[in-house]
């Protein structure tokens, strides 16, 4: 037996739907934008799980007080740089970072850049995250860039894990030069770098105030580095 034609939409019923969309997407864009991305590569595999943790924990914490549009970018392997969508839930967010795994290859912190620089273009970013231990780039073009970043108001937090004092003199000189903040975390201070990304994801969403009214010692120390 044929089935009885759908059916169709009014045009009234059309606009309303169309109206509906219109004003969700636009609400979204409107939403604090940052941009979280990390080092994949194979040197961070023996403290990945942890710090893959602590970061799906934040922005779960994070997404019960504010709201947030996140953006997931790493690198890894043979060129491979991967960007997510722009994300409004921490359990998608949260699914995405539980399939990254980390795979042997050189940095690509210049690319994280100019994508960073590409999407503040296309809708402005707030802030953006980097979370990696090595650099293997020529120091004067990441430098430039992180320059750029500071003209368009985009502050870098620069999360270093390790001691490698060339890393940590260079992260430092693209905090500055960008107008953000460097760390430091390693294994044994795994709560640390949960603290650091809370006091940014204040900081996006709340400003300078929300480090100054923020008593942990992260907020502190990314607040006095942070410009006026």
């Amino acid at each position: 037996m044929a089935r009885p034609p759908s059916r169709r939409a009014s045009s009234t019923e059309i606009s309303r739907f169309l109206g509906t969309s219109k004003a969700i997407s636009a609400v979204n864009q409107r939403r604090p934008r940052l941009l979280f991305a990390i080092d994949a590569t194979a040197s961070r595999q023996p403290t990945w799980d942890t710090a893959c943790h602590i970061q799906q924990q934040m922005f779960q914490a994070v997404n019960r007080e504010v709201t947030l549009s996140v953006q997931l970018c790493y690198y890894r392997g043979l060129h491979e740089f991967y960007a997510s969508p722009w994300l409004y839930d921490s359990n998608a967010l949260a699914q995405q970072m539980a399939r990254v795994y980390c795979e042997g290859g050189h940095t690509q912190i210049a690319r994280l850049l100019r994508h960073i620089l590409s999407e503040h273009q296309r809708n402005s970013l707030r802030a953006a995250v980097f979370i990696g231990d090595a650099i293997e780039e020529q120091s004067e073009t990441l430098c430039q860039l992180a320059g750029q970043c500071g003209l368009r108001k985009v502050p870098l937090f620069l999360f270093q894990e390790g001691h490698n004092p060339q890393v940590q003199q260079i992260f430092q000189r693209m905090a500055k030069l960008s107008g953000g903040a460097w760390a430091r975390f390693d294994a044994a201070s795994a709560d640390v770098l949960a603290e650091l990304l809370k006091a940014v994801a204040g900081f996006v969403t709340g400003g300078r105030r929300a480090l100054k009214n923020n008593p942990s010692e992260g907020a502190k120390l990314l607040l006095q580095q942070l410009k006026p």
